[in-house]
This record gives C-alpha cells, structure tokens and sequence, in this order.
C-alpha cells in the first residue's frame, strides 16, 4: 500500500551495524543516501538497536573526542536519534520500555494499547493522538 507522501519521508536506521552482513549494509546505507535530502517525517527504523547500547555508544564517542567531563546536551548529542519523543505509543498490551528509546523517553507520554502490532490502523494512531492533544504535559513538573 502506498502511503501517500512516503516518497518524501527520510530513513534511518539506528543501531548496531557490528554483524551485519554487507549486503545488508549496503541496502541500509543506499536508502539513507537515496531519502536524506527528503522533507517529509522521519523514519527511524531501529534495527539491532537497544536503549543502553545507545547511550553506551555516545559516552563512548564523548571519549574519543577527547571529552572528561561529560553533560546531559553532549549525551543528547550523540546519541542515534532525536532526544526527546512527545509520545510513546507501546502496543500489544505491555506496559515496559524494553529497552527502547531509554534518553529519549525522560518526559514522553506514554498510551498503552491492548491492539498488536501487526493489527495496529490509522484509527487507532488517530484515536492515540486525539488522546494526546487532551493530556496536560508537565515535563516532569
């Protein structure tokens, strides 16, 4: 099915690249180039990805760029994707993180949904993001 104006969303793929086969890279890294000038949303496909993995891997490169003193931005920084995400919508009637988005869920809101995955639709993206507009966020105030 086509998803009208996916020909202007961005890939990314986020996550480990160690043990992956080159063939697969090459695939990864071709649909980055062929979408990193698009304008649309952002799709980041998390892909041998983990949320301690992730902010393991940017205090690492904070190291290699000769870093002693390490604060809360150069994290924010260096990690895979955008910091902050307004709302997590965790499917299948789990109620964890699971190691997913661990930085970047600080000040989320978070909506559970007994809806699997696989059977998730538009309406109830919709009905999620109706659900949103009405919360009252305080950033952890």
């Amino acid at each position: 099915e086509d998803v009208a104006g996916a020909e202007n969303n961005r890939l990314r793929f986020i996550g480990l690249r160690d043990g992956i086969s080159d063939e697969l890279l090459k695939l990864i890294d071709e649909a980055e180039e062929d979408t990193k000038n698009n304008t649309g949303c952002e799709i980041n496909v998390a892909f041998n990805y983990g949320g301690r993995q992730e902010i393991v891997h940017a205090v690492n490169e904070l190291i290699k760029q000769g870093k002693t003193q390490i604060t809360e931005q150069d994290i924010s920084d260096n990690i895979y994707t955008v910091p902050d995400c307004d709302l997590i919508i965790r499917p299948s009637g789990e109620q964890r993180l699971s190691n997913f988005l661990l930085w970047q869920a600080a000040y989320s809101e978070f909506l559970y949904s007994d809806v699997l995955w696989p059977d998730f639709t538009k309406n109830d993206l919709y009905d999620a993001l109706r659900e949103f507009e009405n919360r009252n966020r305080r950033f952890g105030g």
